[in-house]
């Protein structure tokens, strides 16, 4: 995965940022950073996006304690657990790279991956192909990437103990929001977004703002603003040329894991885009799949501070 494809290149320059993008490709490597070695290890999760085995582009969180995110080498990431039956990619994970019974091996799952720390607003996004290894996951890097700390709201975290915490009740499908569900997208100010390449090659990143900032327009309907950032165009550049997506809710306070998946696409209307104040672009996201595990997280974690790059919401 060297340099842009054709779709981030596209979005660049209708966005005319190109030159931007130019100087921003210097962020990305395929190499994990000593620096990020240590911050790797310090953090109890990781936002993981891939496809399922039905070929739908879903967005997740792995949990564990802090160590369990490991380097073994610069171009390797070792992940110390596996999801739970509950979770939507839980089948690609798990089988990733197994022997079938025709005495063949499953392919890798290539998988996109978020690691963030609230507390300092640091985050690094890493993308490859995943096996399973054990109880856990061994990824070979394909991307390393740099991002700034725009819109992440502080929060600093604590685990739940074990006789403390509920038990996950297995998940809940549907295929739209429940009137709950969208009243906890409409108080959101963080969600994770997965894509991939028409190649397949995946992507997670995140989206942050002040509650408001997403619209549920329906109960299949999202909007969101796509507000200034490093001008690569990773997601909007997938999304040019594969409109598939998954979304990733977290409950901070429950530990609840809201699911989504779906397609999406880029709005460039001017006068539209002109009502959300600080939005450069939208993205609207048409709903197909929902998934809703209750104390999916052992995590739970302290009220917000909001990042002061927050534009307000549109009224």
């Amino acid at each position: 995965m060297g340099g842009y494809h054709h779709g981030e290149i596209a979005v660049q320059e209708r966005a005319g940022l190109a030159r931007e993008a130019g100087y921003s490709q210097g962020a990305i490597g395929n190499t994990i950073p000593e620096v990020a070695v240590a911050f790797l290890a310090q953090q109890p999760h990781v936002v993981v996006g891939g496809t399922d085995e039905r070929g739908r582009i879903w967005a997740t969180q792995l949990t564990g304690e802090p160590g369990f995110l490991t380097v073994p080498g610069p171009h390797t990431l070792h992940i110390g657990t596996l999801p739970p039956p509950e979770d939507p990619l839980a089948a690609v994970l798990t089988g990733a790279g197994a022997a079938t019974g025709s005495g063949s091996g499953r392919e890798a799952a290539r998988i996109g991956m978020i690691g963030i720390e609230p507390a300092t607003r640091r985050r690094m996004r890493m993308n490859g192909r995943a096996v399973r290894d054990g109880d856990g996951l061994r990824v070979e890097l394909d991307q390393v990437i740099s991002n700034c700390p725009k819109y992440i709201q502080k929060r600093d975290h604590h685990p739940v103990a074990e006789t403390a915490a509920p038990t996950a009740r297995g998940a809940v499908d549907s295929t739209e929001l429940s009137p709950e569900q969208q009243r906890t997208l409409r108080e959101a100010d963080t969600f994770f977004v997965a894509t991939a390449s028409p190649d397949g090659d995946a992507d997670a990143s995140h989206r942050g703002g002040n509650p408001g900032f997403v619209q549920v327009l329906s109960p299949r309907l999202l909007r969101w603003p796509d507000y200034v950032g490093n001008a690569m165009f990773l997601t909007l550049g997938n999304l040019e040329l594969n409109p598939a997506a998954g979304l990733f809710v977290p409950g901070w306070e429950t530990g609840t894991s809201l699911h989504l998946t779906g397609s999406a696409r880029t709005v460039w209307d001017e006068e539209e885009v002109a009502r959300h104040p600080g939005a450069q672009r939208l993205v609207e996201f048409e709903i197909t799949a929902v998934r809703e595990v209750a104390a999916a997280s052992p995590l739970r974690w302290s009220a917000p501070a909001y990042s002061r790059f927050n534009p307000p919401p549109a009224a």
